[in-house]
């Protein structure tokens, strides 16, 4: 069963990429509650639905960021498009998890 539960929410999640997406959506979509959706996210995943959520947003920003290649785009345009509204919040996650800052990762690309 938690298994399912982590599926779906992780469906949820992917299918509302760009928006933000709250435990309370997430309790509502796979129909439990906030306990049993931390269970269900700690035993399966290791993390809580909140880390779970900011990682997977991350690593979609990361991917786009690098192949981007030579399109002209912003580090602004692809967080937002990923749900990051503070950006200097998002460029510290983003060091923090990757150990670069975004424009780091754009730029690296652009110069391959």
């Amino acid at each position: 069963m938690r298994r399912r539960v982590v599926d779906k929410a992780r469906e949820y999640l992917l299918s509302h990429r760009d928006g933000p997406v709250s435990v309370a959506d997430l309790c509502a979509v796979t129909a439990v509650s906030r306990r049993t959706l931390q269970y269900c996210f700690r035993e399966v995943l290791g993390v809580r639905p909140v880390y779970y959520l900011r990682a997977l947003r991350l690593a979609g920003v990361r991917r786009e960021l690098k192949a981007c290649g030579t399109r002209r785009t912003s580090v602004g345009d692809v967080a937002a498009r990923w749900g990051f509204w503070h950006l200097s919040h998002f460029a510290a996650d983003y060091r923090k998890m990757f150990g670069e800052l975004p424009s780091e990762t754009l730029y690296s690309q652009r110069a391959n």
